[in-house]
Formats: C-alpha cells, sequence, structure tokens
C-alpha cells in the first residue's frame, strides 16, 4: 500500500480537526515575472539575478511562472485542487516601487484582483508583506544593514494594510529573515550578495525591528485578519558528544533559531556562549524601546520547515566555489544525516523532527508561543523540464504526507507537543518556479510548469492533495 491509496488518504484526512487549514504557498519573485511592467520597480534580486555567476546556468527571473498575467489560471487550478488557503507576498517593488514615497496604483490593483479572484473561489488569503524582494533604491543605501530599511517597510505595511486590510484573513509580516541575513548578508549567496559573516548581524535587528513597526501599521489600520510572522526554524544537533561540537551546535541553534524567536516572542535576545559573544559586538547597543517594537502581540507564528541540521567544529567542505573565502572563515559547518534519503536540493527527509521542533519551541517559549502555522512544507525532486501528462511524484507526495501526518501526530492528544496548537499546514509550493540562486533546476511544484511555454501540468501530488481535501470533507 502506498500513501497514494485510498485508503491511506482515508486515514490521513481522519487526523485533521474541524478548522484546521490546508494550504499551499508562493513568493512574488518566484513566480510572477513580469519585472518591468505596469510601474513596478526594480528589486535586489533583479540586480542580483544580473550579475554573472549569480543564478544556476544563468537563468533569468524576467518571466518565471508569468503569474502576473495568469493569475486567474493559478486561482482556478487551486479551487480545483480545493485548498482552503493561499499564502502568497505581495512585492514591495510592485506596490512602491522607490521604496519609499508615492504608490504604484497599477501594482495595488494587481494584488487587487487577486485577492478578489481568491475570495470569489473560496479560498482564504494569507499575505506575506516580505519575501526578499527589498526595493533597489533601499538595497543601495543599506538593505537591511540600514535601519532606516525597517522605517521604510513600516511605511509600505500601513499602505498595505489600508488597501488589503479588508479581505486578507492572515498577514504575515516576514519571511524567514534568517535566510536573508545568512544567505544574503552572511555568506553573499543570495541577494544583496553581501559576504559580511558575523558583521551581517545588524540585518538581523533591522528585520525585527521592521517586523514589529509592520504589526504596528496592521494594528493601527485595523485590519481583520490575523498577524503573525514566519521563520525557517531547524532543529539543531551536534555532531558527536565532544565539547567542542556540543558548543557550536549551541551557537548555531542561537544564532539560526533564538535569535529570531527569542525578541519577537520574549522581548530580548539570547545571550551566546562567552567564547562567540565577540560576534554579536556589531549588532550594538540595543535600545529597550527597539524590543518593545519588535515584542508585539501576535495571534499566530509561522514555522518554515524543510530538515533538521547537525553540526560540527571546525571548516567543512565548500560545496559552492564562491562561498570558499567566506566559508573558509567559519569557526563550524555542517553534516550530514546519511540515515535518511534526500531531495533534489541533497536535503535529509526527516518528518518526525517536525514534531521535535515543535516541541522545543513550546519548551523555550510557553505561554509566549501564539498558536502556530506551518507556512512553509515541501521538496524538490529531479524532474524533466517538459511533459505530456501528469508526473507520478511519489516521493513527494511520500514527502508531505509523512510531515503533514507527524505534524498532526505531535499535536494530537498524547502527541510529543500536545500543547502546540497548530492550525493549519502550508505546501511549498503550488508551482514549480524561479528557485533563486538555483534558478529552474529545483521543482518543488504540485504542479509542473514547462519554462518554455508556461503550460501548466498538475503532478500526482496534485491529485493526492486534492483526493485528501474532498475526503476531509466528506468525513
Amino acid at each position: 500500500m502506498t500513501v497514494q491509496d485510498p485508503v491511506s488518504v482515508q486515514s490521513l484526512a481522519s487526523r485533521l480537526r474541524p478548522g484546521f487549514t490546508l494550504g499551499v504557498a508562493t513568493a512574488s519573485f518566484q513566480i510572477e515575472g513580469a519585472l518591468a511592467a505596469d510601474g513596478r520597480g526594480p528589486s535586489g534580486w533583479d540586480a542580483f539575478a544580473e550579475k554573472p555567476g549569480a543564478i544556476l546556468d544563468g537563468h533569468s527571473p524576467a518571466v518565471a511562472c508569468d503569474h502576473y498575467n495568469r493569475s486567474a489560471e493559478d486561482v482556478a487550478l487551486m479551487r480545483d485542487l480545493g485548498v482552503d488557503s493561499y499564502r502568497f507576498s505581495l512585492s514591495w517593488p510592485r506596490i512602491q516601487p522607490g521604496g519609499t514615497g508615492s504608490f504604484n496604483s497599477q501594482g495595488l490593483d494587481f494584488y487587487d484582483r487577486l485577492i478578489d479572484q481568491l475570495l470569489d473561489a473560496g479560498i482564504s488569503p494569507m499575505a506575506t508583506l516580505y519575501h526578499w524582494d527589498t526595493p533597489l533604491p533601499l538595497e543601495h543605501q543599506g538593505g537591511w544593514m540600514n535601519r532606516n530599511t525597517a522605517e521604510r517597510f513600516g511605511e509600505y505595511s500601513a499602505a498595505a494594510a489600508e488597501r488589503f486590510g479588508d479581505r486578507v484573513a492572515q498577514w504575515v509580516t516576514l519571511n524567514e529573515p534568517v535566510s536573508v541575513t545568512l544567505n544574503g548578508y552572511a555568506l553573499g549567496v543570495h541577494a544583496p550578495g553581501r559576504d559580511l559573516l558575523f558583521n551581517a548581524l545588524p540585518s538581523i535587528h533591522h528585520q525585527l525591528l521592521g517586523h514589529g513597526l509592520a504589526v504596528q501599521a496592521l494594528r493601527a489600520a485595523g485590519v481583520k485578519g490575523g498577524i503573525g510572522v514566519t521563520n525557517l526554524h531547524s532543529p539543531v544537533r551536534p555532531s558527536t558528544s565532544k565539547p567542542g561540537d556540543r558548543l557550536v551546535a549551541r551557537v548555531f541553534d542561537t544564532l539560526m533559531n533564538r535569535i529570531y524567536a527569542d525578541p519577537v516572542l520574549l522581548g530580548r535576545y539570547p545571550k551566546l556562549p562567552l567564547v562567540a559573544r565577540p560576534w554579536l559586538r556589531s549588532m550594538g547597543k540595543i535600545s529597550d524601546a527597539d524590543l518593545r517594537t519588535i515584542h508585539q502581540p501576535l495571534d499566530f507564528y509561522g514555522l518554515n520547515y524543510y530538515y533538521p541540521v547537525k553540526v560540527a567544529l571546525g571548516r567543512g567542505a565548500v560545496s559552492l566555489p564562491a562561498t570558499a573565502a567566506v566559508v573558509a572563515r567559519m569557526p563550524f559547518h555542517e553534516v550530514g544525516y546519511p540515515e535518511y534519503g534526500t531531495t533534489g536540493f541533497g536535503w535529509p527527509v526527516a518528518p518526525q523532527h517536525l514534531g521535535v521542533l515543535l516541541r522545543e519551541l513550546k519548551d523555550r517559549y510557553g505561554t509566549a508561543l501564539p498558536p502556530v502555522f506551518v507556512t512553509e512544507s515541501g521538496a524538490s525532486f529531479p524532474e524533466p523540464d517538459h511533459v505530456s501528462g501528469p508526473i507520478d511524484d511519489a516521493d513527494r507526495i511520500s514527502y508531505l504526507s509523512g510531515h503533514l501526518g507527524h505534524a498532526l501526530d505531535a499535536t494530537a492528544p498524547g502527541g510529543i507537543a500536545e500543547d502546540v496548537q497548530l492550525l493549519g499546514y502550508y505546501v511549498w509550493t503550488l508551482l514549480d518556479n524561479f528557485e533563486w540562486a538555483a534558478g529552474y533546476s529545483q521543482r518543488f511544484g504540485l504542479v509542473h510548469v514547462d519554462f518554455d511555454t508556461l503550460e501548466r501540468t498538475p503532478k500526482e501530488s496534485f491529485y493526492w492533495l486534492q483526493a485528501l481535501n474532498r475526503a476531509r470533507r466528506a468525513s
């Protein structure tokens, strides 16, 4: 029996609690294309993608999935899929091309239409205010290394709240600030391509400050929807029981997980072990006023989970030559989980660690942890560029079934994280898309996209999720 069998779908559907949200997620820069259309301004990612060697095989995001011109077709796919909710991101440079000053009516109108299309299809909108596409003029001024970007983000959030606040069911302020800091400002493998290593830490504080200002703007506008933030979290383990490995695991856990969640949920930054505290000097002195702004009441906490992390002391192998110099300066490195299968990205497939992560979050934050959405969970696997029918992507079905099942089991009575209120699970992603520095080489979608013709072809995983949605509504 496989997870595609009706009995397996029925079993999983029976464990979905009433009111539990099943959705799909995307990001504007990865699917919209139309980078110069209707008044959109350039983003830091536009500029980064034009750098020779920045994107695998020189792939361009200029068209991507052409969602900007095909949103009605994509909403129809979601309606057929039967999902409760769609998590999408608003493109800051499409709405406010300069990152400050005037707003672009055509950009606002696009999201107006999209939200109305979703509501007409019976799909609840979850809007993310920032999914990495910083307006280029702000990036030229330092981006998230500059406190001004946080203040401008608050103003942009207020405009989005005024325009869409009557119809959006949930608001996410930031998506994965850890990825922006680590990949964009510390290692330089994402936009804006800076390799500041530990000197990138001010970008953490300014993103979190922007989050707090955005929450204040949304509350002031009286938006009807719930408000939260989303970050990538992973349980971190040492590769051995040696003191050095245990120390760097603690440091890595702080820098990947706690330095983002603690200020948001507890109103304070965590303390690093004494030996690692010099790395925080670049952040300077943090004012109590800033911490009060960051520490806003939230309606939910968004969790993006892909895989667990294991770390070891010392320098590791370099997988990307472009990052060799900066990685050589790192005092620790990630090691693999050979006992698990892997995705197309080489990430370990370890759904059981999602329950472990939920338990860790609850242990750390207790009553300060709001109800949780898994706002991204998914996997890429090798697939052809052109298809004539549905791809039999059994690996993806197994991945999604396993992760959703473990999340439900962990938070059910008697589960490892039974005291966590799990509100829903969003699949990453609806469409094969522009996967950042990996270009079009990694396919995460429930729907195959032919990037030559832009034809959409649902995969077997699409039909699996469709069957799951039908089964839970019939039960």
